[in-house]
């Protein structure tokens, strides 16, 4: 009998059987809140190969599109086929290692005798404990930290897949599917899943949902205002603004920043509690970058400082305290597991490592176990091997005229010519973004005195190799510093510091946004961008 395939593992296939039974069976986590009927939405799966012999989709599944069923309404039709699926909430790798900034802890909510106060007002009699979380909404993974408000102690952690994957791997597509007919699901599905990670965390550490009175969110414009149910479409198209920086320009607001009860989005944390996004800087370049300046300190920085937030849309500022440039760079999902062949997000099995030595491939996976596919740092990596070795060319193509390099050959595995036209794509964007930010902002490279990397994919990125194909700024390695998840650790500190909100809402007011698509010569930089060499380093 022909097997159902997840993780590695498998079954027999039974006539009749719900995809949500299988994942049962093999202890594989999908979140449900409707009893399995499909109201609710959350149980997504991604049906990687045999979707022909599942049911057709229901009436509850008419939001989705392509390969993405929901597990409790899939069932198995033919049961002499091969299927495999995945769920959507797999288990990123939690980046740890992160910039820290020391703050007076002065939270917006507090214990006074037996009461619990926001500002001046009692919301509630003290139950033991008061909590908040700060949330990370990333196109590709959410992470969130847990907060003992009473001690500013970090006690819990968690990621999970973003899974909102099913309206499209990148913002532009995410914002036509939530401007369709099945607007809102983007928004309940992530609310969901929020709601799911923190039963679970409350479960593990045998909190109640309603100690939790503060929450922090910050994210790409899209992210968040998708977060919060803003009408997302105006950030779409030109001048590709938020709705509240519409607001913002008009009058009719003094700030980008959102404030909602948490009873109004159906988080079950403290009905009253408040839910707070820092402001946007501009455009696509997000709450999440704000909290990346205040993460780093660009509040305080004299001299003039680069930051790279890398990730499905990479952002790029440079400046210092008193001025700075900001830009969106559109890089897409090739870095991050889409368009590339074997491309996989940072999940236990990719290939994060690769060196070449002669014609033999070695590589190292995240957790150690056999290949599964490989990840942005590994593709980097191969990049920069394949250059190095003169098995690829600059302008991306493999030596003999041949169509694809194993990195894998023990497992098939391989990088196309397609793969690279994508990750060349990808890295110009990147490329783009820095050069024309640097060029505008008139300072040398050699006078930029750090460069900031931010982000999971960043913290496991060899930057000499990241240099050597012009994915980063020519900088010398001695400048770098891999921050970690800034965007998580400024969410952080604006949930244990009433300062931090006030010193991010004002930071904001002096980045000046550059829309890369205006620039004159954009696609000749972009054009030189493609190539996989370092950055020229006079720019200015």
């Amino acid at each position: 009998m022909p097997p159902l395939h997840s993780n590695n593992r498998q079954l027999d296939l039974v006539e009749g059987k719900s995809i949500f039974d299988y994942a049962d069976t093999l202890k594989i986590r999908v979140p449900t809140s409707c009893g399995r009927s499909g109201e609710c939405h959350e149980c997504i799966v991604d049906i990687r190969r045999g979707i022909g012999a599942l049911t057709p989709p229901t009436e509850a599944e008419g939001f989705l599109r392509g390969v993405y069923r929901l597990a409790c309404q899939a069932r198995i039709s033919d049961p002499s086929a091969d299927v495999e699926f995945a769920a959507l909430r797999r288990q990123p790798r939690i980046l740890t290692d992160s910039v820290r900034r020391a703050v007076d802890l002065d939270p917006m909510v507090v214990r006074r005798g037996d009461g619990v106060f926001r500002t001046d007002k009692r919301i509630d009699d003290y139950r033991g404990g008061i909590y908040g979380i700060a949330v990370d909404v990333g196109t590709t993974t959410v992470v969130m930290n847990l907060a003992e408000l009473e001690s500013g102690e970090l006690i819990y952690t968690a990621s999970f897949e973003n899974p909102q994957r099913f309206g499209g791997s990148d913002i532009m597509h995410r914002i036509s599917y939530d401007s369709g007919e099945f607007h809102g699901e983007l928004q309940q599905v992530i609310l969901s899943a929020i709601n799911f990670e923190i039963g679970d965390m409350c479960r593990r550490l045998k909190i109640r949902r309603r100690h939790i009175y503060d929450m922090v969110v910050v994210g790409n414009s899209t992210m968040r205002d998708i977060f919060f149910g803003i009408d997302v479409q105006s950030i779409g198209e030109k001048p590709y603004k938020s709705l509240t920086e519409f607001e913002l320009d008009s009058g009719t607001r003094d700030s980008t920043s959102i404030t909602v009860n948490s009873k109004e989005l159906g988080l079950r944390i403290f009905p009253a509690a408040n839910v707070y996004s820092g402001p946007i800087v501009r455009g696509h370049v997000g709450a999440d970058v704000a909290a990346d300046l205040l993460a780093i300190g660009m509040d305080q920085q004299e001299d003039s400082l680069m930051l790279i937030d890398v990730g499905t849309n990479t952002e790029v500022i440079v400046g210092n305290k008193d001025y700075m440039l900001a830009a969106s760079c559109p890089a897409g999902p090739a870095f991050e597991g889409g368009q590339v062949t074997y491309g996989m997000p940072g999940y236990k099995g990719a290939v994060e490592k690769v060196k070449l030595e002669g014609d033999s491939c070695t590589y190292v996976t995240i957790g150690g176990g056999e290949p599964q596919g490989i990840c942005g740092s590994g593709l980097v990596d191969l990049l920069a091997e394949l250059r190095r070795s003169g098995k690829m060319n600059p302008l991306g193509v493999f030596e003999n005229g041949e169509s694809e390099f194993y990195f894998a050959p023990d497992k098939g595995m391989y990088i196309s010519r397609a793969d690279v036209s994508a990750l060349a794509q990808a890295k110009s964007a990147n490329y783009s973004g820095q050069w024309i930010v640097l060029r505008k902002y008139g300072v040398p490279l050699n006078q930029i005195s750090r460069l900031c990397l931010a982000g999971g994919f960043a913290n496991y990125l060899d930057t000499s190799n990241a240099i050597e194909v012009g994915f980063i700024a020519n900088l010398h390695t001695s400048k770098i510093e891999k921050v970690g998840n800034a965007a998580l650790e400024g969410a952080t500190l604006m949930l244990l510091s009433r300062e931090m909100r006030g010193i991010v809402e004002e930071m904001v007011r002096r980045v000046e946004h550059v829309e890369l698509e205006s620039i004159p010569d954009f696609f000749d930089i972009f054009v030189e961008g493609c190539l996989f060499k370092p950055m020229n380093t006079t720019i200015a």
